[in-house]
């Protein structure tokens, strides 16, 4: 990889500012490595280059007047196709939407198009985002850049594939159950799922915290550049506008010397493939001597496996009981799954899933009185074949449900952290392994500066540095 659109967000934003990146020069870049990999791996499934092409005219423009230039100037940025854009398909990965083209951007869009994003295209998702295997009956399955029979997991798996092979250098994404997180650590990118609230977003039941939208790039500095323009206090998110999750304008500035780290390879109750349980340990060993302190611990997360697929099940039926009463046939096993598992849940279940997730949002908060972050895998297995829907068997254990393999990440989702993923190298199978870096709600920053700087270490070390691509095995034939 030696093109423009392989340099970083940050350096490309810095470039343009001075004048020596032409934000058509850099648009045209990615637009050609998009028709060099995306038949590929169908990362990018919805574009208007004559828009975008306008747009990039319309920055290099303000550029050369001089205007006051905002965050992403100029900037080509991936959507997830579960965000709406204006004048752009969003289809959900849905039948139901398969023509579907909104008249307006929602707020987080429009507030990437107003720091100077230049909308490329949207990036495939499950139907949706219920899965973590991106495919659907639109545009079928999104394959993973280091081998595109295999998944880039979901719901998030078109924006990670995007990145890694350099259609963009941002893209957008969302978090539930893991859907930013896995396919960041599945395509070797990094992926930030913030404090609810502080990426404002239209929640399908307006009080449940566990769905986010987020950033993702090649980096943290650069996802965090994106994450910068999404910020925002707007009420169109009940849990929006906390001070307490402002977030730096730079990073830089932690010292991990002076950082207490716990691991867990497991979180004490989720199941991990043991051949990813044994690279976590060697990976991690080869770091753990940098932070001020260690200790091998788990936060307690008692019930929260019954806590979250009863939560789950009613954002699924508040979100999907009318279209699957209305369009069973044009939905997809997942939605239909989750949807009537809700259904079958009480009153009584859900009073007493919201009792427990309180209580394991506070033992949560409490582990951090002795550590400042978590480190732990991102995802329990290997990447997978995108014809396989889910993880079925770990280690000889069936599976109870097609979630259950996401346990390492949606167990945090019901403590409401503040979590980041960074690529640490490959796994026993040569494809990308990531690790998390959590804290509380509420630690974004801090998230943000202990990642970085371990990026950073992991950077200058063969077995942990980010895995790249093979472009030319992506190439069409």
């Amino acid at each position: 990889m030696s093109e423009l659109c392989d340099v970083s967000a940050v350096e490309l934003r810095r470039l343009i500012g001075r004048k020596k990146v032409s934000p058509l020069e850099l648009l045209d870049s990615c637009l050609k490595r998009i028709r060099a990999t995306d038949g590929a791996i169908n990362a990018m499934v919805a574009m208007d280059e004559k828009a975008a092409r306008k747009a990039a005219r319309d920055a290099e423009n303000a550029v050369m007047r001089g205007d006051d230039l905002g965050i992403l100037h100029g900037l080509p940025i991936g959507v997830k196709d579960l965000q709406e854009t204006a004048g752009l398909r969003t289809t959900h990965g849905s039948l139901i939407y398969k023509d579907h083209v909104p008249k307006q951007d929602n707020a987080m869009v429009a507030r990437v198009r107003f720091e100077g994003g230049i909308i490329l295209g949207k990036t495939n998702t499950p139907e949706f985002g219920a899965g973590a295997n991106t495919k659907n009956r639109v545009y079928g399955a999104t394959g993973n850049p280091f081998d595109p029979e295999k998944t880039s997991a979901g719901s998030s798996g078109g924006s990670a594939a995007a990145l890694a092979v350099g259609q963009v250098p941002l893209a957008t994404g969302s978090d539930y159950g893991g859907s930013l997180r896995t396919p960041a650590a599945f395509c070797g990118v990094s992926g930030f799922r913030p404090s609810p609230g502080l990426v404002p977003s239209e929640r399908p039941v307006s009080l449940s915290p566990f769905p986010v939208s987020g950033p993702m790039g090649r980096t943290i500095e650069d996802l965090h550049l994106l994450l910068r323009a999404q910020v925002d206090s707007d009420k169109i998110d009940p849990f929006a506008g906390a001070d307490s999750q402002e977030i730096p304008e730079s990073l830089g500035h932690v010292d991990l010397g002076s950082i207490r780290a716990a691991f867990s390879t497991d979180l004490g109750c989720c199941p991990v493939d043991a051949d990813i349980a044994s690279v976590f340990r060697s990976r991690t060993g080869t770091f753990r001597s940098i932070f001020a302190e260690t200790m091998n611990a788990h936060p307690d997360f008692e019930n929260v496996h019954e806590t979250f697929e009863i939560l789950r099940g009613l954002v699924f039926v508040g979100s999907h009981r009318e279209r699957l009463e209305k369009h069973r046939d044009l939905l997809g096993p997942n939605v239909i799954d989750n949807t009537e598992r809700g259904l079958q849940y009480s009153l009584g279940d859900v009073a007493w899933a919201n009792v427990e997730q309180t209580k394991i949002y506070k033992r949560f908060l409490s582990f951090f009185n002795d550590c400042d972050v978590l480190i732990c895998p991102a995802a329990a297995v290997s990447p997978f074949p995108h014809s396989q829907n889910a993880v079925e068997v770990i280690n000889g254990e069936t599976m109870p449900t097609y979630m259950r393999w996401l346990a390492l990440s949606y167990a945090l989702t019901t403590a409401l952290p503040a979590a980041a993923v960074i690529p640490c190298g490959v796994d026993h199978l040569d494809m990308p392994f990531g690790i998390q870096v959590v804290g509380p709600n509420g630690s974004d920053g801090l998230v943000l500066e202990v990642a970085h700087a371990l990026e950073q270490v992991l950077a200058t070390n063969a077995e942990t540095a980010r895995p790249i691509p093979d472009l030319a095995k992506l190439a069409p034939k």
